[in-house]
C-alpha cells in the first residue's frame, strides 16, 4: 500500500461510518413515528377514512365527532322549492274502520288481520353492528328545512383555529386540551339531558314515541336516528320503530317505512345543523280518509309539536305531497319551516331534541292526563278554529239577533247511508225555525272554504261517516247530532264521534235508527236475524259488518220520531 493511500481509506471509512449513523438515526425516527401514529389513529390507516362513512361500515372504536361553532344569536334558514304534485284521487267520505277493544283492527274497504297490541313492542337489543333498513318507497317532490349552517370562511376559520391535520391521516384531527375539555363538557350536557331514561317508549297501546336529547343525528338515507353517547357511557339500545299511531294494525303498517333508533358512539358527519326540535312521522297508512287524516295525523301532530310554537322542523316518511298541499295551513300553523322529505333527501341532519313518532291515544282524542302540557280536544278545536281563521268563537245566543235564525247544516252523502227523506227532514227543521244547508264533504272539498261553512251554524248532523269530522271547526256550545244506522254500531259512533265532540265544548246528540228506518227491510225478511239480533253478525268481521251494515243500507228518517232531537238542539240555544 502506498502511504499517500492509506490517509484516504481512513477518511473514506470514518464518512462511511456517519453515513451509517445517520441512517440509523433516519429508520429510528421513522420506526417511532410510525409506532405513534399506528398506536393513536390504526383505523384511520386500515380503513383510509377521511371523516365520511356509512354507520354500518364504520370500525366500532372510530368516535367521529364534529364540533359546531355558532356564531352567537345568528341562524340561517334555507327556502325549498315549492311544494308540487297532483292530489290523489281519496274518497274522504270512505267510512271509518270499526275499532275493537285492541284499538287497532280493520278500515272499511279493507280487510285487516286481528291486531296484536304487543307485535311492535320490543325491548332495547344489545347489538353494536349495524342494522339491516328497509329500503324506502318511491315519492313525489322534494321537501326544504330550517336548518342554520356555518359559512365556507367561518368553518375554515374555526378549523385552522382549533385544528391540526395530521400529514398522514386525511381530515382525522388532534384537538388540543381547551377543546377536549369544551367536547367532554358537551358530552356530559348531552347524558345529563337524556339521563338514564331509554331512548323510546313503546308502552302505549295506540303509538310508539321515541324523544331524544342531545346530539342527535338524523340520517334518512340509511333511516336511521342516532343519539351520540358521551365516551364512558354504557347505554346499549336499539330500537325499530313505524312513526304510524296504529299500533297492532299490521296491514296498514306494512306500508310504513320502519325507522331505527339507536344509542351509538359512531355516526356520520354533520352536513345540516338545526337549531329547532325535530318530529319524524309517516303520511302513508289511511291518510285520504277524512276522519285517518285527522285522527291518526293531525290530531297526534298537534298534541305533539304544539309546545314549540313554530320552532320545530318536520321530516315526513312516506310523503304525500298532495296531503301536505291539502292541509298546508295546518301544517305552517304548527311549523315555520318547509317539511323534509325522509325519503328523498340525503343530508345528515344534527339537532339537539328529536322526536319520532306522534303522541295519539284514543280515537279522534287528546288524553289531556298523559299529553304534553295537558293539551285537549277543546285546544285543538280552538287551534283549528284559529288555523283557518274562523269567526265564530260560541253559537249564538237564540233571540240575541231576532231577525237571524239558528243555522241546520246537513250533511248530505252522495253512494252509502244516504237521507233517503232528505226534503222531508229540510221542511220540518224549516217548519222548526232553521235556517237548512246542505253540502257534502269529499277529497275535492276546500278546507279552508269547508271550514267557514261549518263553523257558520248553530247544529250539524249526519249518518255515521267520516263527514262529521268537520265537527272540529263548529264554534263552542253548537250541536253535533249523529245518525247511527242499523247494526249495532252505537258504540262506535259514539267512541269515533260521540266523546270526541264532548270533549272539544260542543253538545252532542245521538240518535239510532229503528228498523223500519233501514232500506235493509227491502232486503231482507222482517224475521230475518239480521233484525232480531245484528250484533251476531259481528262475529264474521269487519268485513261482512261494512258490507252489510254500511254500503248496503240507507236511512229514511221517521221526522215525527226525530224531531224532538232538532227540538233540544234549538233549546241547546238558549241563554
Amino acid at each position: 500500500m502506498k502511504a499517500g493511500e492509506r490517509p484516504k481509506l481512513v477518511r473514506g471509512l470514518r464518512q462511511e461510518s456517519r453515513r451509517f449513523r445517520l441512517l440509523v438515526i433516519v429508520v429510528g425516527f421513522f420506526l417511532v413515528s410510525l409506532t405513534f401514529v399506528f398506536v393513536s389513529k390504526p383505523d384511520a390507516i386500515l380503513f383510509g377514512l377521511n371523516g365520511k362513512l356509512p354507520v354500518e361500515q364504520a370500525p366500532t372504536s372510530i368516535l367521529i365527532q364534529q364540533k359546531v361553532n355558532e356564531p352567537s344569536g345568528e341562524s340561517r334558514k334555507t327556502s325549498t322549492d315549492a311544494l308540487r304534485g297532483d292530489p290523489e284521487v281519496v274518497d274522504d267520505e270512505a267510512d271509518v274502520k270499526l275499532k275493537g277493544t285492541g284499538g287497532a283492527g280493520e278500515k272499511e274497504g279493507r280487510v285487516l288481520s286481528e291486531p296484536d297490541p304487543t307485535s311492535e313492542m320490543m325491548e332495547p337489543t344489545h347489538n353494536k353492528e349495524g342494522n339491516d333498513h328497509k329500503s324506502q318507497q318511491e315519492t313525489l317532490g322534494g321537501g326544504g328545512d330550517g336548518e342554520s349552517k356555518r359559512n365556507d370562511e367561518e368553518r375554515e376559520h374555526a378549523e385552522q383555529k382549533h385544528k391540526v391535520t395530521l400529514p398522514t391521516v386525511s381530515n382525522y384531527t388532534i384537538h388540543d386540551a381547551a377543546e377536549d375539555t369544551e367536547n367532554a363538557k358537551q358530552e356530559g350536557m348531552n347524558n345529563v339531558q337524556q339521563g338514564s331514561k331509554p331512548l323510546c317508549d313503546f308502552s302505549n297501546f295506540t303509538a310508539n314515541v321515541c324523544e331524544m336529547r342531545g346530539d342527535v343525528r338524523i340520517h334518512p338515507t340509511a333511516t336511521s336516528v342516532l343519539f351520540m353517547e358521551p365516551e364512558g357511557s354504557q347505554r346499549d339500545e336499539v330500537w325499530k320503530i313505524k312513526p304510524y299511531p296504529r299500533k297492532g294494525d299490521e296491514f296498514c303498517l306494512s306500508h310504513i317505512t320502519e325507522v331505527t333508533v339507536k344509542s351509538s358512539k359512531v355516526a356520520p358527519e354533520c352536513t345540516k345543523y338545526h337549531d329547532v326540535p325535530a318530529v319524524i312521522f309517516s303520511l302513508t297508512g289511511y291518510t285520504g280518509n277524512l276522519f285517518h287524516d285527522f285522527t291518526d295525523v293531525l290530531v297526534p301532530l298537534f298534541t305533539t309539536a304544539s309546545e314549540f310554537n313554530g320552532e320545530v322542523q318536520f321530516l315526513i316518511t312516506d310523503m304525500a305531497f298532495w296531503w301536505t298541499i291539502k292541509y298546508q295551513t295546518v301544517l305552517q300553523k304548527l311549523s315555520k319551516y318547509p317539511v323534509i322529505d325522509f325519503s328523498k333527501d340525503d343530508q345528515v341532519h344534527c339537532f339537539k331534541h328529536a322526536i319520532v313518532g306522534l303522541h295519539a291515544y284514543m280515537e279522534f282524542t287528546i288524553d289531556s292526563t298523559k299529553a304534553p302540557h295537558n293539551y285537549s280536544m277543546a285546544d285543538f278545536n280552538r287551534f283549528m278554529r284559529g288555523a283557518y281563521s274562523l269567526g265564530r268563537d260560541s253559537v249564538t245566543v237564540l233571540g240575541e239577533y231576532p231577525k237571524i235564525k239558528p243555522r241546520l247544516f246537513i250533511i248530505k252523502r252522495h253512494r252509502t247511508r244516504m237521507f233517503l227523506n232528505l226534503d222531508e227532514i229540510i221542511s220540518m227543521a224549516e217548519e222548526l225555525g232553521f235556517e237548512v244547508v246542505i253540502d257534502e264533504a269529499n277529497v275535492s272539498s276546500d278546507i279552508s272554504w269547508f271550514a267557514r261553512l261549518v263553523n257558520s251554524v248553530d247544529v250539524m248532523m249526519g249518518v255515521h261517516g267520516a263527514g262529521l269530522t268537520n265537527c272540529v271547526f263548529l264554534p263552542q256550545n253548537a250541536t253535533l247530532i249523529q245518525i247511527v244506522p242499523w247494526g249495532g254500531l252505537d258504540w262506535i259512533s259514539r267512541t269515533d264521534f260521540g266523546n270526541p265532540a264532548e270533549l272539544m265544548g260542543l253538545r252532542y246528540k245521538q240518535y239510532s235508527i229503528d228498523v223500519d228506518e233501514s232500506s235493509l227491510t227491502d232486503q231482507y225478511p222482517r224475521d230475518h236475524e239480521i233484525f232480531n239480533n245484528p250484533i251476531s253478525f259481528h262475529q264474521r268481521g269487519f268485513d261482512f259488518i261494512r258490507q252489510t251494515f254500511m254500503d248496503k243500507q240507507n236511512v229514511k228518517l221517521d221526522c215525527k220520531r226525530f224531531r224532538p232531537i232538532l227540538l233540544e238542539a234549538l233549546d241547546n240555544l238558549n241563554p
